[in-house]
């Protein structure tokens, strides 16, 4: 079984070769303007197009919790937009994560990774603003894409990686 691989650094600068998918978490609300979104947004402006007219269009799509929409953003590189969160604050009804939805979302990745023969990049999913903790979105990520032997790497933007898997830094750059 292939395994995750921890780096410092920028997800939205992804190491090695071949073919990439930047994967990341998005809200059902339709909301961009907060977290990796915005480093995302700094690089490629299509990404947050496509999420908005997803968004905007959803009564005739599959813009719904769990769902997936692959975007390309250069040669060999596409960013996942994925639904795994409800709402985007954390209340009363706690943190808005659906670490359901996540894994759901990354079933349909690993597919989609399969078929294109890209690796997966990604901040630690659903950790900032979403309110999710790693040690629950660690093993999705290791079912869902490293256990299909989809590579994947996740990147701690500044953080300390020898900890593997054990904090739980923010989701964003």
């Amino acid at each position: 079984m292939s395994q995750i691989t921890y780096v410092r650094g920028d997800a939205t600068a992804p190491s090695g070769e071949g073919v990439k998918v930047i994967a990341h978490v998005c809200n059902d609300t339709g909301g961009w303007g907060r977290g990796f979104v915005l480093a995302l947004s700094r690089r490629w402006p299509e990404p947050e197009k496509a999420y908005r007219a997803w968004h905007r269009d959803r009564a005739g799509n599959d813009f719904a919790l769990g769902a997936v929409q692959l975007v390309e953003v250069g040669h060999h590189l596409w960013v996942a937009n994925m639904i795994g969160q409800h709402g985007i604050r954390t209340g009363g009804k706690g943190a808005p994560v659906r670490y359901e939805a996540i894994d759901t979302a990354l079933d349909t990745l690993a597919g989609k990774a399969l078929e294109l023969g890209a690796s997966v990049h990604m901040p630690r999913i659903g950790c900032g603003l979403a309110g999710g903790t790693w040690s629950r979105v660690e093993p999705l990520t290791a079912r869902r894409l490293a256990a299909r032997r989809v590579p994947v790497t996740v990147y701690d933007h500044g953080e300390d990686t020898s900890r593997q898997g054990r904090g739980e830094p923010r989701d964003r750059p």
